[in-house]
């Protein structure tokens, strides 16, 4: 009996240890992700790497590793909730019927695109899917609230982490360099940053090579394809809903978590929470998303990229530079120049 009780709280401060170990990890890409040569990556793709590097160079015990997947899975649903409370839906209003036109056109032209591509060079089916949700909505983000309604494993959540990781910040670097040539005022580059980019820090750090009005609309466009993730999400778990033996479809699993994204949402747009709460909840939110991309990365084996070789990358570059040409032609069209 005493054996195992002792065995039993082995076990508990094994896990507590995972659970710290991803908070550690997480609090220190916070940090990183402060200095402008790490900024462009973001705190929760920094945090799901040191979370690899670690496993690969230091190892993981399994029980500790428990600990991690409950940050991977768990903190996540509760880190998108949070996340909620950095949308006021009334500052999209006000941004124009146009912004929400632009948005929401990306969004309907990149999923299915770099998901074809994707299958079509023969990509895990939800890989494809993932990548492709990434690349639409927001980054790692979106993989990460996409993840638990395909019931994707951590290896493949990570792979396209990563691939929207890479793709974003060498697209951010491009945006940069090619802001002098490319015929847009501050005013239509944000629009384009905010509608192409990946990760909101990718969006602000191209977009703020135009200044103050250029980083604000990229920001509202951004933001504009944050809170299409709900119906997105919805739509993802309608199509990849798992059958019954007989063949008769299950029932749609509700992604709650996403729900309460939305609700959160609106209490902020309602004004229920100061400014001061909503801006700490966001933090706390990409400190929870920040501890699930660490435990992410800790249930990753770095041979697993390797394994997959090239081809998501492949697929995600070529919707990346397909979405860059629409973005561009849409901000014209639309007037948001």
């Amino acid at each position: 009996m005493l054996n195992s009780q002792t065995k039993l709280k082995h076990q508990r401060l094994h896990f507590m240890q995972g659970i710290l170990l991803t908070f550690i990890f997480a609090a220190i890409a916070s940090y990183l992700a402060s200095f402008s040569l790490f900024s462009v990556i973001g705190p929760l793709i920094i945090a799901m790497i040191l979370g690899m590097l670690w496993r690969a160079s230091a190892g993981i015990s399994e029980p500790v590793l428990t600990g991690a997947s409950f940050s991977s899975k768990k903190l996540l649903r509760l880190g998108i909730i949070f996340l909620g409370m950095r949308l006021n839906l009334t500052v999209l209003y006000q941004a124009g019927f146009n912004v929400f036109i632009l948005s929401l056109i990306v969004i309907l032209f990149t999923m299915p695109l770099v998901y074809a591509l994707s299958r079509f060079l023969k990509v895990d089916k939800k890989i494809s899917i993932l990548t492709a949700c990434g690349t639409a909505i927001c980054g790692a983000a979106a993989v990460a609230a996409i993840a638990p309604l395909v019931k994707a494993n951590d290896e493949e959540t990570a792979v396209s982490a990563g691939t929207i990781a890479i793709l974003g910040t060498a697209f951010t670097l491009l945006y940069t360099f090619l802001y002098s040539f490319i015929n847009l005022t501050p005013y239509g580059f944000g629009a384009f940053s905010g509608g192409t980019l990946h990760e909101v820090a990718h969006v602000v750090a191209a977009a703020s090579i135009g200044g103050t009005e250029s980083e604000d609309l990229a920001i509202i466009v951004k933001l504009t394809r944050v809170a299409l993730l709900v119906p997105a999400a919805l739509i993802v778990g309608i199509l990849f809903r798992e059958k019954k033996a007989e063949g008769a479809p299950s029932s749609l699993p509700i992604p709650w978590f996403i729900l309460g994204f939305l609700f959160m949402s609106g209490l902020n747009t309602a004004g229920i929470a100061s400014e001061e709460t909503a801006s700490f909840l966001v933090s706390f939110s990409y400190l929870l998303i920040g501890m699930a991309m660490a435990g992410l990365g800790l249930n990753v084996n770095l041979k697993t990229f390797k394994k997959l070789g090239s081809k998501p990358l492949i697929a995600g570059l070529t919707g990346s530079v397909l979405l860059s040409a629409a973005g561009y032609g849409l901000v014209l069209l639309l007037g948001l120049n």
